[in-house]
């Protein structure tokens, strides 16, 4: 999909690109070897320049090129060509309005491997640092309103400078509304550890608690399990939602 956008180009919104798209001019080498009804001659070798840098981004993958260069709701674009390369990060804290809060979990799943940090046991800020440099994509649910700014606050240069998909943005274009849960619901994916929802309310917090005042790890490996569960379900509706995304463009 990357290479049939002309968002990431200056100037270029939602309304042009579908102009561009209606002239026949579907992918990149389209506009770059036909004139373009809506840019001009004096434009055209500007834009023309802008479509080669990112052919050369996609040739030494670099999809932090794209990094602001795309709306935000827009940024799912990038997934099919750096989805080998995406990982899902979902966190939880002390307090989600406290300024006194701080992290307790953070979660990160490559599609096929799950990492999960938990404070006063795993959690290493640099050893994450490095880890999350190995990436092309970070993919979150809400990620754009609480994961992100607050991993950028509590602890800056954390997160690399790639784009962000936001899941819940998506879910919003396809009907989907609510929170993960909800929204698993409502497409049917079940969770296959159902202790945490009927003994402990669905509260990762809670987990974390109870773990900590008793260090019983029988707790910590339920906090484990439900923040995996959060993250490989979050691939699976990404998933589902990109197909919704590609039909309503």
């Amino acid at each position: 999909m990357i290479r049939n956008s002309f968002l990431f180009l200056p100037g270029i919104k939602k309304k042009k690109e579908q102009s561009i798209w209606q002239q026949g001019i579907n992918d990149w080498d389209d506009f770059l070897n036909n004139k373009v009804k809506g840019i001009s001659n004096r434009s055209k070798p500007y834009y023309d320049r802008k479509i080669h840098e990112a052919k050369l981004a996609l040739r030494d993958n670099d999809s932090g090129y794209f990094y602001g260069r795309f709306p935000g709701t827009e940024t799912w674009r990038l997934y099919d060509f750096f989805k080998e390369e995406a990982i899902f990060l979902d966190i939880e804290t002390s307090s989600a309005t406290s300024k006194e809060s701080f992290l307790t979990v953070i979660g990160l799943f490559d599609g096929v491997d799950t990492k999960i940090m938990i404070r006063d046991v795993n959690l290493d800020i640099s050893a994450l640092r490095r880890e999350l440099r190995k990436y092309r994509l970070l993919v979150t649910f809400n990620g754009s309103s609480f994961d992100i700014p607050y991993l950028n606050k509590k602890y800056p240069g954390l997160l690399p400078k790639v784009p962000h998909i936001d899941v819940r943005h998506l879910c919003s274009k396809a009907g989907l509304k609510g929170g993960l849960k909800q929204i698993e619901q409502q497409l049917g994916i079940k969770r296959s550890n159902i202790i945490v929802e009927r003994m402990y309310g669905g509260d990762p917090l809670k987990l974390w608690r109870m773990f900590r005042g008793t260090g019983d790890r029988y707790y910590l490996n339920l906090l484990v399990d439900y923040n995996e569960e959060d993250l490989v379900n979050l691939r699976q509706i990404l998933h589902h939602v990109l197909k919704t995304c590609v039909i309503f463009l």
